[in-house]
């Protein structure tokens, strides 16, 4: 990280950021493009790993199976710092970037097991039930993190 001094690296605020974060980008080398797309998600703290769901097609999952690694942000606290001077404008942000091994969920235990982190992180506790043939027609997707670094300019 090139700015040392806007590096986090106490694990309690790297967890305050991503609990704040409503939208996690996550990209894909695709072919010499690269391929972005935004997905709401749940992290599994424990497991150090990312869940999301969608549908069970598309250039996404294409993508996941073809290269089963991806890189993603988040950011969050934004606020824009204005000046006299167009050089003294600044933004306050707080973001993660990061990096792994990305696969297909297929086991229907684990499939619940992510999409309850993404019900948390998204709509807070509760117990909530997913029937076996909405469970079939659901792609989850965990990431698994190997690398992540986060960063405030606040």
């Amino acid at each position: 990280m090139r700015r040392k001094d806007r590096e986090i690296t106490d694990s309690d605020r790297i967890q305050e950021i991503i609990d704040a974060c409503q939208c996690m980008r996550i990209a894909f080398a695709d072919g010499a493009c690269a391929y972005i797309v935004p997905v709401n998600f749940g992290y599994d703290k424990a497991g150090k790993a990312f869940y999301f769901h969608g549908a069970a097609q598309g250039r996404k999952i294409d993508l996941i199976r073809q290269n089963g690694y991806a890189g993603f942000e988040m950011d969050t606290e934004h606020r824009l710092v204005t000046a006299d001077e167009a050089c003294g404008f600044s933004f306050e942000y707080s973001s993660i970037v990061g990096k792994g091994r990305i696969t297909m969920v297929d086991d229907p235990e684990e499939k619940r097991h992510g999409l309850d982190c993404i019900m948390e992180h998204m709509a807070g506790g509760g117990r909530w039930e997913y029937p076996d043939p909405m469970l079939k027609l659901t792609a989850v997707i965990r990431l698994d993190v190997e690398e992540l670094c986060a960063k405030s300019n606040r």
